[in-house]
């Protein structure tokens, strides 16, 4: 009999490649979607398995729909992907990312401790989580120090999930997943933003890219090999916490010169600060300029994680370079556009 999994928050970048992934392993998959008219499995649909997907409607926010959905879908496995993700609109709105991020996943663990049954459940955490980091790399020992709600929203998350594991010998795992992209990544994250915006200008639909911290370092890896480990870790024989990470960093300028790189632009950078300015070495024209509107109210400045533990006990490896991830990214943005 084929393995069932309920994935909440299926229709973003990683629930759309998790559901190919486990499709192609002879999963029924089960789809938690909002009961709204925003919540749009466009990412299914251009993976072209919207259609077999079982569909069922859940509300983070409501209980009672969450333990329904989960006593009608009768999961082996659950992977809660689901959140306020943007940290920008973290702080906009704290009250709701609590809401959403924190209390929602407690919501489902709480809802599969009443159900008792042997459910695995997957918990998306956060190397945001690490925030200013107490050491480098990162491992699942590091100390905590969250820079936004979103991250103390995570956070909290994630401790529920080791005590619930820990007092009632619950099935769950957390993946302290660092920044990992896509072409499904949506367009108010950076990245995407920067290899949208790169496409556009090489297009002459867009004369500049603004960003914030230039300098902001992150570890960047690809989604579809992610959702692999998030498989994996619900495949041993216990529970665990495990980082996910290239173990490697770049900076948001780096990024910028990769995806502009990738359609013929070659940047050189122009002043400090807020008045830096990134010039197309050809023609002159700016294409990058500092916004300070971009920036966070607390900056998580670098993060590198060390997946040592994931490549010894799942046997799991980043295999796409950064900039490959860039490349591939912009040139689906180029398709988009032709």
């Amino acid at each position: 009999m084929a393995k069932k999994a309920l994935i909440i928050g299926i229709t973003g970048q990683d629930g759309a490649y998790l559901s190919k992934l486990l499709l192609d392993k002879g999963y029924e998959v089960y789809g938690a979607l909002r009961k709204r008219l925003d919540s749009s499995p466009h990412n299914l649909i251009a993976l072209g398995i919207a259609d077999r997907i079982k569909f069922v409607p859940v509300e983070l926010l409501e209980f009672t729909n969450i333990f329904n959905a989960i006593k009608k879908s009768a999961p082996d496995e659950i992977y809660n992907l689901a959140a306020q993700s943007s940290v920008a609109l973290s702080f906009e709105q704290p009250l709701f990312t609590a809401d959403v991020t924190g209390m929602g996943s407690l919501r489902i663990i709480e809802a599969l401790r009443v159900l008792d049954k042997p459910i695995k459940f997957y918990q998306a955490s956060t190397s945001e989580m690490f925030g200013k980091v107490r050491e480098t790399p990162q491992t699942e020992l590091t100390p905590f120090y969250p820079r936004s709600p979103y991250a103390v929203s995570k956070l909290f998350a994630y401790w529920m999930s080791v005590n619930f594991r820990e007092a009632y010998r619950m099935f769950i795992c957390s993946g302290l997943l660092f920044n990992h992209e896509s072409p499904l990544r949506e367009l108010d994250f950076v990245t995407r933003k920067i290899t949208y915006s790169a496409a556009r200008i090489k297009c002459g639909l867009q004369d500049c890219l603004e960003l914030g911290n230039l300098d902001a370092r992150r570890d960047w890896g690809y989604a579809p090999e992610y959702v692999e480990a998030m498989w994996l870790m619900m495949q041993q024989p216990e529970p665990d916490d495990y980082v996910v990470a290239t173990g490697e960093t770049h900076s948001i300028k780096e990024f910028a010169e990769a995806a502009f790189r990738a359609v013929g632009f070659e940047i050189v950078w122009e002043g400090d600060g807020p008045a830096q300015k990134g010039i197309d070495k050809v023609s002159g024209k700016t294409l990058v300029k500092v916004n300070p509107q971009f920036f966070r109210p607390a900056e998580v400045d670098v993060v590198r994680g060390d997946y040592s533990k994931a490549k010894d006990k799942l046997g799991w490896s980043p295999r796409t370079s950064f900039q490959d991830i860039v490349r591939i990214m912009v040139e689906h943005d180029m398709k988009l556009l032709a």
